[in-house]
């Protein structure tokens, strides 16, 4: 394959890794994989928390994606190549930026990265697992409009995704 190919396919899984990861979020991990979850809400001490399982669980498989692809670097071999890339977005972005879990803080001037931290700070805003907004990690509505839906209690419930009727 060519290389501009490899890129394409790496940039497409990393884009399609942000639905997959917002689908996940909202269906799995405020849905039925809540027993894991909660650590993430809930105050916790220590470095780690149950809910970063689930990373060890989306690394399992990219790595065996990466076991499998590998006897003939086809295209799934860059599609683990773009989950790892997304993994690593997730790990700086989330877990550094958003929850400071680094050990210095970096408050971000660029208003992208501004809007993933308000709109991940509204998530964490709601007591529980229904009622959050925003699921993305790397994508995040307007700030205003997720500002919206908490003050009419219009956050999506896990379960259906459907709204709550506040």
């Amino acid at each position: 394959m060519s290389v501009l190919v490899n890129i394409v396919v790496v940039v497409g899984t990393v884009v399609a890794m942000e639905g997959v990861a917002l689908l996940t979020h909202k269906y799995l991990m405020h849905g039925p994989g809540w027993g894991w979850h909660r650590s993430h809400h809930e105050p916790h001490e220590g470095v780690f928390e149950k809910n970063d399982l689930y990373a060890v669980v989306f690394g399992a498989f990219a790595f065996a994606l990466f076991l499998y692809a590998s006897q003939t670097f086809g295209w799934l071999y860059w599609v683990a190549v773009g989950m790892s890339v997304y993994g690593l977005l997730y790990f700086v972005v989330h877990d550094g930026l958003v929850h400071q879990r680094w050990p210095f803080r970096h408050v971000p001037k660029n208003p992208y990265l501004k809007r993933l931290v308000q709109a991940h700070r509204l998530h964490h805003a709601v007591e529980g697992r229904e009622g959050c907004v925003s699921f993305g990690f790397l994508y995040a509505p307007p700030v205003r409009r997720l500002r919206e839906r908490l003050r009419h209690g219009r956050g999506a419930r896990p379960d259906t995704g459907r709204e709550v009727q506040g």
